[in-house]
């Protein structure tokens, strides 16, 4: 059977995350993402109303186009986990191929409301859900597999295309926790099990985000308790406390919900973005959050909370924003700016649970919320994260597991991929035999 790897998005720059993969007459996509940095760069920009080409032309999608090159049927498109930069791009590519899309069920849901948004296109491709540890038929003789992983948004999965060359497994984005705040540990065994089958790993195409970081990342586990002494060392401070992370992290979401409360404070989640995410993973019973936790998107809704906050005194809240990266229309750059009816004080606290991602717009727009922030007074704690993307000894356990016959490293740009290079090198692989560096709108023929 010949098999064919098209990897279309993701390996130039972090984000517009998509792979192909043709196994005999079969094609499973992977991923369809955005890459918010290039909308943000533009003011006012609103993907929704925009058409794919000129977003293709903008670097915010996914150029598609060299599926044409692939002599096969897309039997399905699967994302491996709710981010945008893995989703983001469904409701502007998906509806060129009739073929479900397939996904985890908290997955399946944020694509909903991203199709939901889409006012250019109509998407109508099916919606199918499938649990970690579950298959189903690609054609008459691949099989697609979910393996559950670990990341910093739940259901996350890595998934496996059996062929009877051997099977591809994406290994987009995970990190190797034991001991996570919500839901299962990374399933290793199963990874394991699958290195070891009659034809084992034909292909392994990797995210290289944290490859040139020594040691191991650290499980949510050790965020969470950082937090914790975070919280608990300001706890008697009776001023204003204002906390931001990814809306899409519902494990540190909880977390901070949760030692709000222990310290005496109300939390109450604020911005489009947190409502989204907590509000979808409360309703489909992934976190249990009190019956009386407000969750307000709207700008006027929250507006109306800050002036409540600002009347019944700073010291009994804990509002949990958006705009960890400096978003410029996100709430905490709005407070920054002092555009909100919150009114920050000298020596009162805000917490970044987020690390700024490494790239330049986010990094030049955390620096001016951060300074802006600081003008007003506010003391800024920040770093209180761990990463959702394995470091150097998680890759060397994932290819020793697996021991693929090839290896794609991805998710990154021609600098990020080096480290990751030299890793695999390390343990055997040839660049140019099997350790293939490629570029968005590249084939890969593994067999023929």
């Amino acid at each position: 059977m010949e098999i064919e790897i098209a990897t279309i998005g993701g390996y130039e720059a972090v984000g517009r995350q998509m792979t192909a993969v043709r196994a005999g007459d079969d094609v499973v996509i992977f991923d369809m993402g955005l890459n918010l940095s290039k909308v943000l760069i533009h003011d006012n920009v609103e993907t929704e109303r925009m058409h794919s080409l000129d977003l293709i032309d903008m670097g915010a999608i996914p150029d598609d186009r060299v599926m044409s090159d692939l002599e096969g049927d897309v039997k399905a498109i699967v994302p491996t986990h709710g981010h945008l930069d893995h989703i983001g791009a469904i409701s502007k590519l998906a509806h060129r191929y009739t073929a479900p899309i397939v996904a985890t069920p908290f997955t399946i849901e944020l694509v909903k409301q991203q199709i939901k948004g889409e006012e250019k296109f109509g998407v109508e491709n099916d919606l199918i859900k499938m649990e970690a540890g579950e298959t189903m038929s690609i054609g008459e003789r691949n099989e697609l597999e979910f393996v559950n992983v670990t990341h910093s948004i739940i259901d996350a999965i890595n998934p496996v295309l059996h062929t009877p060359e051997g099977s591809i497994v994406y290994g987009l984005d995970k990190r190797m926790d034991h001991s996570p705040v919500i839901g299962d540990p990374i399933d290793m065994k199963r990874f394991r099990e699958i290195g070891r089958e009659d034809n084992g790993v034909l292909c392994y195409i990797e995210d290289c985000t944290n490859a040139g970081r020594k040691g191991r990342t650290p499980s949510e586990a050790v965020a969470r308790r950082h937090l914790k002494d975070v919280m608990y060392s300001i706890q008697d401070y009776d001023g204003g406390i204002v906390a931001t992370t990814f809306s899409s992290h519902i494990a540190r979401v909880k977390s901070l919900v949760e030692f709000a409360d222990d310290i005496g404070r109300q939390p109450v989640l604020l911005g489009r973005s947190m409502e989204k995410y907590s509000g979808t993973a409360e309703r489909l019973d992934f976190v249990d959050f009190p019956d009386d936790l407000g969750m307000y998107g709207h700008r006027k809704s929250v507006d109306r909370t800050f002036k409540r906050i600002m009347k019944e005194g700073k010291e009994n809240f804990l509002p949990i924003v958006t705009g960890h990266q400096g978003e410029p229309r996100a709430m905490l750059t709005r407070m920054g700016r002092g555009e909100t009816p919150y009114e920050l004080d000298d020596g009162d606290k805000v917490l970044f649970s987020a690390r700024v991602i490494p790239e330049p717009t986010n990094e030049g727009q955390r620096y001016q919320s951060e300074k802006l922030l600081g003008m007003q007074g506010a003391r800024i704690y920040d770093d209180i994260h761990v990463s959702g993307h394995l470091r150097q000894e998680g890759h060397y356990e994932m290819i020793d597991a697996l021991q693929p016959q090839n290896i794609i490293p991805a998710h990154q740009s021609l600098e990020g991929f080096a480290p990751y290079v030299d890793l695999a090198e390390n343990m055997g692989y040839t660049v140019g035999r099997d350790l293939h560096i490629t570029r968005n709108g590249n084939m890969i023929k593994l067999t023929e």
